[in-house]
C-alpha cells in the first residue's frame, strides 16, 4: 500500500525563466512537493511567481535563499556557467538537488559536482525529461521487441531557423562560453543513446563558427562510435530557411525509427516509408517529480544522477573542442 508522506518536499527554485519555470509548475502540481522559495535575478518575476505559489519566500540572491529558508530540494535552472558555484554550495547545506543541463560548463566542473554529491550522500539527479515521456516508453518498447532488427546506424538532426529561438532571447544564450544548441539540445540526445543504445567510446566533430568570437557556432557535423560499434550521425544547423526541425532516427535491419520534434513517433518496416504512431502525450514534469519524490523517500525510482551527467558532459565536450577523442 502507498504512504504518503506527512509533510511535503520543500523546493526551493533557481531560474524561474523558460524551462526553470515550467519544472516549477509542475512541482507546484505535485501533491508531495511544495514550492516554498523562488529565486531569480528579476525582483518583479521573482515576486510575482512568490504570490503564485501562496507563502513562498522570494529572493535575488540564492545565497540568501540557502539561508533564509527552510528547504528539502533545490532546483537550479540557470546558464550552464553558474552551475558548479551554486551547486557546490547547495550541496554543503546537505540538501537534495536537481539541476539543469549540461551539468557544467566543463568536464572538470561537471566531475567536481558528481564527487560532491555522492559525499553528500543527497539524491542529485538531472533534468533529462524524455525518457519520462509516453512517446520514448513507446519508442523504447518498440526496441526491446526487436522492431528495428539489427541496429545500424543512429541520426541525429538539429536545425534551426534562427538560434537563438524568438521565445529564448537572452544575454548568454547566443554566446560561445556557455550558449548555443549543441550545449542546449545535444545533450538530450547524448543521454537517450548512452541510455538505450549504449556508451559513446569515439567522438568526431567539426564545428563552424561566423566571424564574431563571442557568438556560438552556426553548424556541427560529428560522428559517434558506441562501445559496441554503431556509429551516430550528428548534423545541426542554424541561419538558415528551413523552418525548425528536431530529428533522432534509428536505423535497423528490420525497421527504421523516429522521433520527431520532440513528441512525434514515427516507424516503418523493410521498404516502407515511415508513418506517425499515435502515442497519447502525458506531463513529462510530473513523472520526472514523482521519481524525485520516491528517491527521497528512500523508494526505487528512475533518476539520471550526477554520474550520467558527468558522462554526457564528457561526450558534450569532445563536440565542442573538434577534431577525434577517444573516451
Amino acid at each position: 500500500m502507498k504512504t504518503e508522506r506527512l509533510t511535503p518536499i520543500r523546493v526551493g527554485v533557481i531560474g524561474i525563466g523558460g524551462v526553470g519555470g515550467r519544472v516549477l509548475e509542475g512541482f507546484g502540481m505535485h501533491e508531495q512537493t511544495q514550492v516554498t522559495a523562488v529565486c531569480d535575478l528579476n525582483p518583479d518575476l521573482a515576486k510575482r511567481v512568490a504570490e503564485e505559489h501562496g507563502a513562498a519566500a522570494w529572493y535575488t540572491d540564492y545565497r540568501e535563499m540557502l539561508r533564509g529558508s527552510e528547504l528539502d530540494l533545490v532546483y537550479i535552472a540557470v546558464p550552464p556557467k553558474l552551475h558548479h558555484r551554486m551547486a557546490m554550495d547547495v550541496l554543503e547545506r546537505g540538501l537534495h538537488l536537481f539541476c539543469e543541463k549540461p551539468l557544467a560548463n566543463s568536464v572538470e566542473e561537471a566531475q567536481e559536482m558528481w564527487e560532491a554529491a555522492e559525499r553528500a550522500g543527497v539524491v542529485h539527479a538531472m533534468n533529462f525529461p524524455t525518457p519520462y515521456r509516453s512517446v520514448w516508453s513507446e519508442f523504447s518498447r518498440l526496441v526491446e521487441e526487436g522492431h528495428l532488427g539489427e541496429l545500424r546506424r543512429l541520426d541525429v538532426t538539429l536545425q534551426f531557423h534562427t538560434w537563438p529561438r524568438k521565445w529564448q532571447q537572452n544575454p548568454w544564450i547566443a554566446g560561445r562560453e556557455q550558449g548555443g544548441f549543441v550545449r542546449e539540445v545535444l545533450p538530450h540526445y547524448i543521454q537517450l543513446i548512452q541510455h538505450r543504445f549504449g556508451r559513446i567510446a569515439r567522438v568526431h566533430s567539426e564545428m563552424t563558427y561566423g566571424d564574431d568570437p563571442n557568438l556560438c557556432e552556426t553548424a556541427v557535423l560529428a560522428t559517434f562510435e558506441l562501445d559496441n560499434g554503431v556509429r551516430v550521425l550528428v548534423d545541426g544547423q542554424s541561419n538558415i530557411a528551413q523552418k525548425e526541425r528536431i530529428a533522432f532516427t534509428a536505423y535497423g535491419t528490420e525497421g527504421t525509427m523516429q522521433l520527431a520534434d520532440w513528441s512525434i513517433l514515427r516507424t516503418g518496416g523493410v521498404d516502407e516509408a515511415l508513418e506517425t504512431v499515435p502515442v497519447p502525450e502525458n506531463n513529462r514534469h510530473l513523472g520526472l517529480i514523482e521519481d524525485l519524490v520516491q528517491a527521497i523517500d528512500g523508494k526505487p525510482a528512475m533518476l539520471f544522477d550526477f554520474r550520467i551527467g558527468y558522462e554526457v558532459q564528457r561526450v558534450l565536450e569532445a563536440v565542442l573542442s573538434g577534431g577525434t577523442h577517444e573516451l
